[in-house]
């Protein structure tokens, strides 16, 4: 599972429209996106190292207890560096010790942003738990704006995608109001930060042999247990890193930062801690927004197949996907890429179900999701070449997570509460993988705790414990809401508290003590998003108070990165969350779906955005062209022939400048990725008129020798985009 709310580029960056850059995440395959960077024990001195810190710092801690806030911050003043240098372990004696210190940005930011860590126990649970520390970036409004609103609070999703890149991002969506970007606890602008490159090098394993991942899942588990020892003897309590530890480090960091409320912004996996803090903390809580939501009592291995299937039915391709996936899951394909770790040469093998799963992630981006159909119909008729740029882009995508955070929190919060019976293929290797791996580190079970979502009486079980989660998925395909979601108005109160007489275990005492209403909440899906399909964040907060539901047409996962309807509705829901009449049209695509036969199917535009080096050819072509037109031209002027030569010229520059109008035309500039239009075969038409009246002037009585280059040239032009371009 990949819940990485980052938005994932799904092929490579070369034949990306440039605005894509600003997504968080990448393209996804398999079970996550992990960091390479290799960890030591020594202490971390800066933003930019990437070795592990072991400071601790000073502070006491009491189980069940968040850390020590700043009551005497004034918001919007910036914070001083006060923690404490010297490592050790929380003590009572230094209770008044500030929770945050203040850094320099890992990453660029606009102007007016500060950044520093959040002091926090690794485990809330444990006395003297050591202190570790989690990245965040704030960026004060611009006092031109008048009296500033009020702030929001931003976190990727993943688990275990990055959040500070994106500050200047939601600065830009959000500009009369201060931006405040948390990173996940373990994440890559966290100290420790939680890599694992050996499950690289096991799904790595995996993918390069042709059989099953579930009967491969041998070699990958001893990687798994290799990253877990090296993590433990940096000292790392594995079960700190979970989604009510995380929840709980955003309600402390607003109480660091002084703030009396502000706006929750999560996005796909950090939809979760978001909620849970909402429920924690609702006096603090003015407003949540909810990107890509999973509900809390889905079980998503188990219906993540399903879910799947679905999307390809909305797309129209349900019937060519399932042929793919038994074509391929018989006889697997081979593609060469680079290793992402070493960026040697690699080949690896794919079969269906491998393929199906890179599908699912792709269909993460707008962009990419739009040309899906033609490219499920070429795989279908055996052009598997067209998954080549997939292919590269999921491996460089698995050194964009960090796995020890992500396989830290689902194999707590996730993989305990799904039974992974579900046969429906495709089998993703997501589920299989996800399943190896949490059975080697074999973390317990986190408590479950009721989020602003649910009702404080209903929690989920371990799926060990209910058999009948294994089928969960609907028979249609969608993915349902789980019925622990499913609340009835007289289950629970107008703040979607439990009733007092049915405490819950894990309500905190903010959430059962909260005198006000449910906060406004907003809620996106996206349309062929199979990871967190629209239908089931629908039915999860259709009976909630203050919630209100909006699917954009065409987007993928996390809306807000693809869709400028998505920023446009955001920022108007946190000027006025009363406001229901909508600020933009969410059923306006960002890019037409592609259908089957809307283009030329072909690999070598592809090729050409990762070496330029044949597009040697039609400029030369072109160049020739001009030259020969102009001469041609002169000739005539001079009443020295040139008839045929300008005629050959023109067509040559006329067949240039039609087609850069076509290509000019596509609106999505993904799909030369797989094919380009289908007018460059007929216009290449005016390469064979070309080159035809070049031959006749060159081979007339007394031509010159000159006269030869353009018919040279029109032919190697006539090869490039016939027997290769095209091809």
């Amino acid at each position: 599972m990949l819940l990485g709310g980052s938005g994932s580029a799904a092929l490579a960056a070369p034949v990306r429209d440039g605005a894509a850059t600003a997504r968080a995440g990448t393209a996804q395959i398999g079970t996550a996106q992990v960091g390479t960077a290799q960890v030591g024990t020594a202490r971390a001195s800066a933003w930019t190292t990437p070795q592990r810190g072991a400071e601790h710092a000073s502070a006491s801690a009491v189980p069940g207890a968040s850390s020590t806030t700043l009551a005497s911050v004034v918001p919007g003043e910036r914070l001083t560096t006060l923690a404490a240098a010297d490592p050790g372990r929380r003590t009572a004696g230094a209770a008044e010790e500030p929770p945050v210190e203040e850094q320099p940005c890992p990453v660029a930011v606009p102007s007016g942003t500060t950044c520093g860590y959040l002091l926090a126990p690794e485990r809330r649970d444990v006395p003297n738990s050591r202190t570790i520390k989690v990245g965040y970036a704030v960026h004060r409004a611009s006092p031109a704006a008048g009296q500033a609103a009020d702030p929001v609070v931003y976190m990727s999703g993943g688990p275990g995608s990055a959040s500070l890149q994106l500050t200047g991002f939601l600065t830009r969506m959000f500009p009369g109001r201060d931006v405040v970007v948390l990173e996940q606890r373990g994440g890559r602008y966290s100290e420790p930060r939680l890599s694992c490159p050996e499950i690289v090098r096991g799904v790595v394993g995996t993918l390069s042999t042709p059989g099953p991942a579930s009967a491969e899942t041998a070699p990958l588990a001893r990687q798994a247990m290799a990253c877990q020892s090296r993590l433990e003897a940096e000292h790392v309590d594995l079960r700190g890193y979970n989604t009510s530890e995380i929840a709980a480090d955003v309600v402390d960091l607003r109480a660091a930062l002084g703030y009396p409320g502000w706006y929750l912004f999560g996005v796909s996996y950090s939809t979760r801690p978001m909620l849970l803090a909402a429920e924690r903390d609702p006096q603090g809580t003015r407003g949540i927004v909810l990107d890509s939501l999973l509900p809390s009592g889905s079980r998503w291995y188990d219906e993540s197949s399903a879910a799947l299937s679905a999307t390809m039915t909305k797309l129209g391709v349900a019937a060519r996907f399932d042929a793919v996936v038994k074509a391929l899951n018989a006889h697997p394909a081979t593609y060469e890429t680079r290793d992402p770790l070493t960026r040697e040469r690699l080949t690896v093998q794919l079969n269906g179900d491998d393929v199906a799963t890179i599908l699912g992630e792709s269909l993460h981006e707008a962009d990419v999701a739009a040309i899906v159909p033609a490219l499920v119909d070429g795989l279908a008729s055996g052009r598997t070449e067209l998954l080549q740029p997939l292919v590269d882009a999921a491996g460089d995508a698995l050194t964009s997570y960090e796995w020890g955070l992500y396989y830290a929190v689902q194999c707590q919060d996730e993989t305990p509460y799904n039974t992974f019976r579900n046969a429906r293929s495709p089998r993703l290797f997501t589920g299989v993988v996800d399943e190896a791996v949490c059975d080697a580190w074999g973390l317990p079970a986190a408590r479950t705790e009721p989020d602003l979502l649910t009702s404080h009486t209903s929690v989920t079980t371990p799926a060990s414990s209910n058999p009948a989660s294994s089928n969960s998925a609907s028979s249609d395909g969608a993915t349902p809401a789980a019925s622990s979601e499913e609340t009835t108005p007289e289950d629970t109160s107008s703040d979607g508290a439990a009733p007092e007489d049915t405490p819950s275990e894990g309500a905190s005492p903010e959430g059962a003590t909260s005198e006000g209403a449910t906060p406004p909440v907003l809620v996106l899906g996206g349309q062929y998003d199979p990871t967190t399909p629209p239908e089931a964040a629908q039915k999860a907060v259709s009976a909630v108070p203050g919630a209100r539901f909006a699917e954009f047409a065409g987007a993928g996962h996390a809306v807000f990165l693809s869709s400028a309807c998505g920023r446009q509705t955001i920022a108007a829901f946190l000027d006025d969350p009363a406001a229901t009449r909508p600020v933009c049209d969410p059923g306006a695509a960002p890019y037409p779906v592609v259908r089957p036969g809307d283009l030329l199917l072909t690999s070598s535009a592809y090729r050409l955005s990762r070496s330029p080096i044949p597009l040697a050819v039609p400029a030369a072509f072109l160049l020739v062209s001009a030259v020969q037109l102009v001469a041609g031209l002169v000739s005539l002027l001079r009443r020295r022939g040139g008839g045929l030569s300008a005629l050959a010229g023109l067509a040559g520059v006329a067949l240039g400048g039609l087609s850069a109008l076509s290509l000019s035309g596509v609106r999505d500039w993904t799909s030369f990725a797989i094919g380009v239009p289908h007018a460059l075969a007929w216009y290449g038409l005016l390469a064979l008129v070309s080159t035809a009246l070049s031959i006749i002037e060159a081979f007339r009585l007394n031509a010159a020798a000159a006269r030869i280059v353009p018919a040279l040239t029109g032919l190697a032009l006539l090869a490039w985009l016939y027997g290769w371009l095209l091809s």
